[in-house]
């Protein structure tokens, strides 16, 4: 299945450059699969996603929210104005099947004992990821022709008043449960499920 959809990918990709073939290659199996059924909306998905990470970067430089990007307030935004973009220019509906492919294969990378984004997955991250996704696509909706600039300024504000969620740490970075009891990293290895807890952004 994974060749099929490697040929039909070149099949259809045919003027892609080779730092975009890189990229796909690099990609899990389920967000391959989404390529496969959206090989029009693919190219659009990858400038956006690099973009997305580009205006995250900025916004960690100057602080606006926090400089988290595991579990966070900035990691909240990643993925909440990634879905904002994604919806727009895609589609709301292609937008989120590639969220929930991007989580489905975080799951791929927690089994392979893997890291993404430099940490490694689990339930509680993919949870938060999920909630912010939906919460981004539907800032598409309500605001359909803001320019990018206005958007951002949007998902900020909307994290600040507590629409995203994000998992709850102490002022040293420790992660900790819904009790206030700070999570030792070493009980957290190897595992999917743990006691991390998810609140709203603006607790």
């Amino acid at each position: 299945m994974k060749k099929i959809l490697i040929i039909l990918f070149f099949i259809s990709f045919h003027s892609y450059s080779q730092t975009t073939y890189k990229s796909f290659f690099d990609l899990s199996t389920p967000e391959k699969c989404w390529v496969f059924f959206h090989p029009f909306k693919a190219k659009k998905a990858l400038k956006i996603s690099k973009e997305t990470l580009s205006v995250t970067d900025s916004i960690k430089k100057v602080n606006v929210l926090d400089t988290d990007i595991n579990g966070g307030l900035l990691d909240a935004f990643k993925h909440s104005f990634w879905m904002a973009r994604l919806g727009r220019e895609i589609g709301n509906k292609a937008a989120l099947k590639l969220g929930e492919a991007h989580e489905k294969g975080n799951y791929q990378t927690y089994k392979k004992n893997k890291k993404e984004d430099g940490f490694v997955p689990d339930k509680p991250s993919t949870e938060m990821d999920l909630h912010n996704n939906e919460m981004g696509a539907e800032l598409s909706i309500q605001n359909p022709n803001v320019s990018k600039k206005v958007m951002i300024n949007i998902v900020i504000n909307e994290i600040k008043t507590g629409k995203m969620k994000i998992l709850k740490k102490d002022t040293s970075g420790n992660f900790l449960t819904c009790e206030g009891k700070k999570i030792f990293t070493d009980s957290l290895k190897g595992k999917w499920e743990n006691d991390k807890c998810l609140i709203f952004s603006n607790f």
